[in-house]
């Protein structure tokens, strides 16, 4: 008898699944909706996802539970959509693909930095913050969270009349 939970077994599933369609799976969640369970799939890659992807991703993903019994023999329903803006950043991908975005970033000790990622590899990000660049380690962050902007940084001064 196994001690992986439902969602891991799903994860482990479904992880290939959307790796041959090109992307990256980032979450699953099993909610019940009434008599039925929705199958939340979160799915994403660099550049973002389109609504083609999500539709491919979605009818791989579709066919991968039919030929299993990893959903049981109850009803549910499938969703398939790439991560919202409030979702944390937690791997690095997640905080390159949020490049040029303002965010604030939870550190180990405490602290809360807010800046805009100017840069992210594999062993941190780099941030303006009030004009100075600022290095962080991924080992001295917890998360990360995009800052909601009405104005993106890359928006063109012009004519606002």
């Amino acid at each position: 008898m196994g001690s992986a939970s439902p969602r891991d077994h799903l994860m482990k599933l479904l992880e290939p699944v959307v790796s041959a369609e090109g992307l990256d799976l980032e979450d699953i969640t099993v909610t019940q909706a009434g008599k039925r369970r929705l199958l939340r799939v979160i799915v994403d890659r660099d550049g973002g996802v389109s609504l083609d992807d999500v539709a491919d991703v979605s009818q791989a993903v579709s066919t991968a539970l039919d030929d299993t019994d990893a959903m049981g023999q109850a009803a549910y329903t499938l969703e398939v959509s790439s991560p919202g803006v409030d979702r944390p950043l937690t791997e690095p991908r997640h905080w390159r693909r949020a490049a040029k975005r303002l965010v604030k970033a939870e550190l180990r000790d405490g602290t809360v930095v807010e800046g805009r990622i100017m840069t992210a590899d594999d062993t941190g990000v780099d941030l303006d913050v009030e004009g100075a660049a600022r290095r962080l380690d991924y080992e001295s962050l917890t998360r990360g969270r995009v800052q909601v902007e009405f104005r993106r940084f890359d928006d063109v001064d012009g004519d606002e009349g």
